[in-house]
Formats: structure tokens, C-alpha cells, sequence
């Protein structure tokens, strides 16, 4: 079902987007990580080819020498096995799992530990057939996959078919040549060039299928108004979000602070702490409001600020302390300071007069 049949008519919101990248819950195409596995690997494997032909031949002629004379039930043979195992395998295996770690950090930018996605729960023991063939048959992203598996195997069954048919005189060359080493060697060349041809293929497949998934993504990841509210009351609760708006808001004052003191009525000070500059404008609100405020090094800073746009400067060291304390800026002042705010006004306009 889309997205505007459910409701969800707005966009995904940049908090919702970070909290489902902390859960694990990215835009990602398993084709991406699946082409880079076999692409590395494949280049591994052709890298190595003669490395891993001597290990084939050293564990048969390990074997074949000792068929007649060892118990095989000997554990010399295991350890030999399991040695000659993890030589061949190990550096394949490792060279998979840097492309898979690869794949993924290139799409979701940048590393992603999370353990939410393998949190048991109890609703995903009980197996959901009709929901789950819903979403992976009987759908427009499951006919999507289907139809993608088919293209591949379509792809491998075609390259395959052309390369052969044009390297036929090879292979008649090759069967009807008697050198068991050189014809395993040509038959290997053209393995690793079709095997090097589908992988580039299939990464080329991938990149297409990595904007789908992102785009299905973005659309689950869509709102409803209601959700969004819910989210702005929420964010108001974090103290994380909080305390990154205070210091977004702080950031931005320290950059008005000059234009705020410049257009202010009066600065009131407690003289050397503290400093909070106030307008008052009809037009916007009943009170003056705070539009800079300051403690130390900031109030010295607004006081020059004020001298130098000839903004009156009054002391007045319970109000500056109280306005510091209790108004943030771009707030009117609380009912409690009217008198006191009043007198200091009159101070203003009677110092203006004379």
C-alpha cells in the first residue's frame, strides 16, 4: 500500500531518519554488497590461482602418498585437511568480508553498529505466511525481486552462451591438445574472464536497484501530521535534542548579538557580570522582550556593543541578575519585572529630554 493511502503524506523528518540509522534501519541494496563479494573475490581467486593449484596438488600428493600406510582414522590427516582448509579458504573469506563491510558502509555512509535488528521478539517466532507472501509475492516490490533473479540468471545464461560460442575454436584446440597442464590453464583464463564479466555486470545491476531500495525506504519512512507532532513533542523531551538546539541557539545569538544590542532600547547591567539589552515594539508584543543577554566576557561584549550605538546603559543589579536568569532571549519579560522595567524606561526618555 503507498504511502498517501496510509496517511503518510510528509516527508520523513531528520530526526526520524537518525533514530532509524541508530536502529539499524537504512536505505540499502543486498545487490551492492552481493556484486562488491563476488567482484573481490573473484579478483582474490585469479590473483592466487597459483597459489591455491599448489596447495591442490600438495594435499593430494599428501594423501595419495599416505592412502596405503595411515589409519584414517588418524588425526595427523584432519589437522592436515583443516590446515590446508584454512589456507585456501581463509584469504578468500577475508577479502568477502571487507567487500560485504564495504558495500555497506558505502551506501549507509559511514559505520553502523547496531544491535536492534537481532533483538529477539517474540512476534517474529510466530511465522506470518499470508503477510509474509504478501510483501515478497503478491507485490509490486516482490514481483520487483522476481523479476531482478530472472534478469540475473538471464544475464549469466546469455554472457555465457556468447563467450562460448566465440571461443568454440578454442575449446576444440584445447580438447584435442594433449597437454593436460596448458589446457587447464587456457580453461582456467576463460573461467576468470566470464567470471570477471558477470561480476562487473551484476554491479552495474546493483547500482539501479540501490536507488529503488532507497526511494521504497523514504517512502516507509513517510509521516502522518499526527506523527509529526508527536515528534515535536518528543524532541522536546530529549535532553540530547535539547542540549544540540541550545547550542545551535547559542551559536546563532553569538552571531546577532552586535545587530541585537545595535537595534535595542537599553542595556541593564549588575555592572560587571551580567548584561541583557531589551526592546520594547508595540507592533510584536505588549512588553519588552530580551534580545541579548550575557554573562563575563559576553557582557562586557554587549556593553561595547551598546556604547558604541549609543544604546543607554543602565545599572541595575537585581533586574540585570533576574532577566539573566529567568528570560531567554527572544522572550518578553515576566509581569514581575513591569515596574521596575517601567521606571527604567522613564529613566531613559527623562535622560533623553534633559
Amino acid at each position: 500500500m503507498a504511502a498517501e493511502e496510509e496517511g503518510r503524506t510528509e516527508e520523513p523528518s531528520e530526526y526520524k531518519l537518525e533514530k532509524a540509522r541508530k536502529e539499524g534501519r537504512v536505505a540499502k541494496s543486498q545487490e551492492v554488497s552481493g556484486a562488491l563479494i563476488l567482484l573481490f573475490c573473484v579478483i582474490m581467486l585469479i590473483f592466487l590461482s597459483k597459489y591455491l593449484l599448489n596447495q591442490f596438488i600438495g594435499i593430494l600428493t599428501f594423501y595419495f602418498s599416505r592412502c596405503n600406510t595411515v589409519d584414517l582414522r588418524n588425526p595427523v590427516l584432519m589437522s592436515a585437511f583443516l590446515n590446508f582448509f584454512l589456507r585456501c579458504v581463509l584469504p578468500i573469506a577475508l577479502i568477502g568480508l571487507i567487500a560485504a563491510i564495504a558495500g555497506n558502509i558505502i551506501q549507509t555512509k559511514g559505520f553502523i553498529f547496531s544491535l536492534t535488528p537481532i533483538q529477539p521478539k517474540f512476534s517474529k517466532i510466530i511465522p506470518k505466511v499470508g503477510e509474509y507472501l504478501k510483501k515478497t509475492v503478491f507485490s509490486a516490490k516482490g514481483l520487483f525481486n522476481v523479476a531482478k533473479s530472472i534478469a540475473k540468471v538471464a544475464i549469466i545464461v546469455f554472457i555465457a552462451f556468447i563467450y562460448i560460442r566465440q571461443n568454440i575454436p578454442v575449446i576444440i584446440q584445447i580438447v584435442s591438445n594433449r597437454n593436460i597442464s596448458g589446457a587447464l590453464e587456457r580453461i582456467a583464463g576463460m573461467a576468470a574472464v566470464l567470471l570477471i564479466i558477470v561480476s562487473v555486470l551484476f554491479l552495474v545491476i546493483a547500482i539501479p536497484d540501490y536507488f529503488v531500495q532507497k526511494h521504497d525506504f523514504m517512502e516507509e519512512m513517510k509521516m502522518t501530521k499526527q506523527e509529526q507532532k508527536e515528534e515535536y513533542k518528543e524532541m522536546e523531551g530529549d535532553p540530547e535534542v535539547k542540549s544540540k538546539l541550545q547550542q545551535m541557539q547559542r551559536q546563532l545569538l553569538s552571531q546577532n548579538i552586535p545587530k541585537a544590542v545595535a537595534e535595542s532600547d537599553v542595556v541593564i547591567t549588575n555592572p560587571t557580570h551580567f548584561a541583557v539589552a531589551l526592546k520594547y515594539d508595540q507592533a510584536v508584543s505588549d512588553s519588552p522582550e530580551v534580545t541579548a543577554k550575557g554573562a563575563d566576557e559576553i557582557a562586557q561584549t554587549i556593553k561595547r556593543i551598546a556604547r558604541e550605538n549609543d544604546v543607554p546603559i543602565v545599572e541595575n543589579k537585581p533586574v540585570a541578575r533576574g532577566l539573566y536568569t529567568e528570560v531567554e532571549v527572544g522572550a518578553i519579560i515576566p509581569e514581575t519585572y513591569y515596574k521596575a522595567i517601567a521606571l527604567i524606561y522613564s529613566q531613559i526618555l527623562n535622560s533623553d529630554k534633559n
